[in-house]
C-alpha cells in the first residue's frame, strides 16, 4: 500500500471550509480513481490553519496516476483557501491496523 500526504496552511479561519471542500468535492473524485483506498484529513489542534490530508492507494502507480491526471484540478479547486502552496510527500505504508497491514521487518 502507498500513501500521499498533502500538507497545507490555509488562510486564517479557512481550515473548516477546506475540510468541507475535501469531503464534499474532492472525496467523490478520489472514490472514482483506480486504486484509491481511503482519505484521512487532520486539522492541527496547535496550529488551526494547518491541515494534513492523507490518501491511501493500492500501489504507487495508482497514486502517481491520480497526481498527474486529477490533482492539478483539485489544487485549483482549493487554491483560494490556501495561504501557501501545498507540500506533497509520498510514503510506502509499512503498517496499519485499520488497513490490516503488518510491518514487514527482517528478523
Amino acid at each position: 500500500m502507498f500513501t500521499r500526504t498533502v500538507e497545507v496552511i490555509t488562510k486564517p479561519g479557512k481550515a473548516r471550509e477546506l475540510s468541507n471542500t475535501i469531503s464534499d468535492k474532492v472525496l467523490p473524485i478520489l472514490k472514482k480513481q483506480a486504486g484509491f483506498v481511503d482519505e484521512t484529513v487532520l486539522v492541527s489542534d496547535a496550529e488551526p490553519n494547518r491541515v494534513l490530508a492523507i490518501s491511501f492507494w493500492n500501489t504507487k502507480q495508482d497514486a502517481e496516476r491520480y497526481h498527474r491526471e486529477q490533482y492539478p484540478a483539485i489544487h485549483e479547486m482549493i487554491r483560494s483557501l490556501l495561504d501557501a502552496e501545498p507540500v506533497v510527500r509520498t510514503f510506502n505504508v509499512d503498517s496499519s491496523t485499520v488497513h490490516k497491514i503488518a510491518a514487514t521487518r527482517a528478523a
